[in-house]
């Protein structure tokens, strides 16, 4: 399964599939989520909401595709913070990643779940002023991928329409 980041959300939703222009985008998420395919969670969810806009009506009104951290979860905090500290982040990196975004949670849940992260984050193992969920990812041995390797590999097909002319 697929596990969704919210910069994926709301990428999606500002430029290449707006709701406007790409409608299939966002029935294809409730297909791949029916089919157990793609989800996200709370934390994300919480995110979107914040920003007031339609992908935050789109979060409100899809509770479903967004799981709660459960206790399988947590079991996976103290290693992913072990991990955190023990490399040569920044202690205000260590605070963001720990405490002030669902980062955390999605890498804990991935791999309580074995799901694949997909998220728009590269990988920068050099970085000391932030945590990466790829970085945090490899440390962890969880998979990632970004939007267009998780719609081909679910051999989403995302159909356009000509309008008529008037």
């Amino acid at each position: 399964m697929y596990l969704v980041d919210s910069n994926v959300l709301i990428e999606a939703k500002n430029r290449y599939y707006a709701f406007d222009i790409a409608p299939g985008f966002w029935a294809w998420l409730d297909y791949a989520h029916t089919n157990f395919a793609a989800c996200s969670i709370e934390p994300v969810r919480d995110e979107l909401i914040r920003g007031g806009d339609e992908l935050a009506d789109w979060a409100s009104s899809h509770p479903d595709f967004f799981r709660s951290i459960d206790a399988v979860t947590a079991t996976h905090f103290r290693p992913l913070t072990l991990w955190a500290n023990s490399r040569s982040y920044t202690s205000a990196a260590i605070a963001e990643f720990l405490n002030n975004t669902a980062d955390f949670f999605l890498v804990a849940y991935a791999i309580a779940h074995n799901h694949t992260l997909v998220t728009h984050e590269q990988p920068r193992p050099d970085s000391k002023k932030r945590i990466l969920i790829p970085d945090a990812c490899e440390a962890m041995g969880v998979a990632y991928a970004n939007t267009f390797v998780m719609l081909r590999n679910s051999r989403a097909q995302l159909n356009f329409h000509t309008p008529r002319a008037a």
